[in-house]
């Protein structure tokens, strides 16, 4: 082989181990990736230009050695508000704690760019203090204590349309709130209609602070209401405990009426019965003696007083008699 055969071999080496080393190097620079929690565009590094025409997520994309992607959070950003200082529509200023949550969408990613840039966070910040403030200027300081959970979904809307705007989403099953009542046909919604381009998928309420005179009043108006409450508790169980000791009486009255007609009753039954038994006794015991007189032939009326005389004492229980041969009880019987 001519030397000038090897030239053109070498030549050739060491131009497919240059492209070759080349591409060893910038094939690997040329892709680009993305994480589950991140939105990306197209950023060429050699002039800082940004391509808006498509937003990519999770995953390896080929985009050459001089591009790289512009990175964008695409999950919940989180959100806390502290002692918002607004003002009731009672003209007392109060503070307001809120926490909430929201997500880039990515549909209008290129709108917040050409808008915001990445400086998107400051917006959102301000833009949720005047949804608010300006929510809480409908309601009394009394109403933000007593209401909290209708205060919470108006100041809720409130933020909620003006970071998302009034659009309804292609799919309103996406969140709860993707389709709110009353929002915009997709087909007739510009940009303005779109807020800051951000869905507020949860929203928390926090502390409310009011001034202490103003805590101190309605904590004493609460105390007086309790008061008054129990008051009228203690009068109604003092009626009860009046109405219940009425009644009480009223049956002990009756009882006792009852149970002195029942004894009077009784003791009328006892006399009646003593009578009769008493006229029973003594109409058989007259009977009996009428009886027993005509048939021993006892007519003298003395001889009858004796006898029943001698019948009277055999019939009490502290006398004996005794009958012997020195007496001569009946010797008189036979003189008459």
């Amino acid at each position: 082989m001519s030397d000038e055969g090897k030239c053109i071999i070498v030549l050739f080496g060491g131009g497919f181990l240059v492209v070759g080393g080349l591409l060893v190097i910038l094939l690997p620079m040329s892709f680009s990736g993305l994480e589950y929690y991140e939105y990306g565009f197209v950023k060429q590094k050699s002039t800082g230009t940004v391509n808006l025409d498509s937003v990519y997520a999770l995953g390896k994309h080929f985009l050459g050695p001089d591009y790289e992607f512009k990175v964008f959070q695409a999950d919940a950003h989180h959100l806390t508000l502290k002692r918002i200082k607004a003002f009731t529509s009672d003209r007392l200023e109060v503070q307001v704690t809120v926490h909430l949550q929201y997500f880039l969408r990515k549909e209008d990613l290129p709108a917040l760019h050409r808008r915001f840039d990445v400086f998107y966070e400051d917006i959102m910040r301000s833009s949720a203090i005047d949804a608010v403030k300006g929510a809480v200027t409908i309601y009394t300081k009394w109403e933000l204590i007593s209401e909290r959970v209708k205060v919470e979904e108006d100041l809720y809307k409130a933020v909620r349309e003006r970071l998302g705007g009034t659009c309804c989403q292609d799919d309103c099953k996406a969140w709860r709130f993707a389709c709110a009542p009353g929002c915009k046909r997709k087909d007739l919604c510009t940009e303005d209609h779109k807020g800051v381009f951000a869905d507020v998928r949860f929203f928390q309420m926090g502390e409310v602070y009011i001034p202490r005179d103003v805590e101190e009043t309605f904590l004493r108006q609460l105390t007086l209401k309790e008061d008054s409450e129990r008051e009228k508790l203690l009068q109604k169980a003092q009626l009860e405990r009046k109405i219940t000791s009425k009644k009480v009486q009223k049956y002990k009255n009756e009882a006792q009426e009852a149970r002195e007609v029942g004894q009077a009753e009784s003791n009328l039954i006892k006399i009646t019965s003593s009578a009769n038994y008493t006229v029973t006794i003594e109409g058989a015991r007259s009977r009996g003696l009428t009886t027993l007189y005509r048939d021993l032939g006892i007519t003298n009326q003395i001889h009858k007083n004796s006898f029943d005389y001698l019948r009277t004492l055999r019939g009490l229980d502290n006398v004996w008699l005794t009958v012997d041969f020195n007496q001569r009880i009946v010797g008189s019987f036979g003189n008459n």
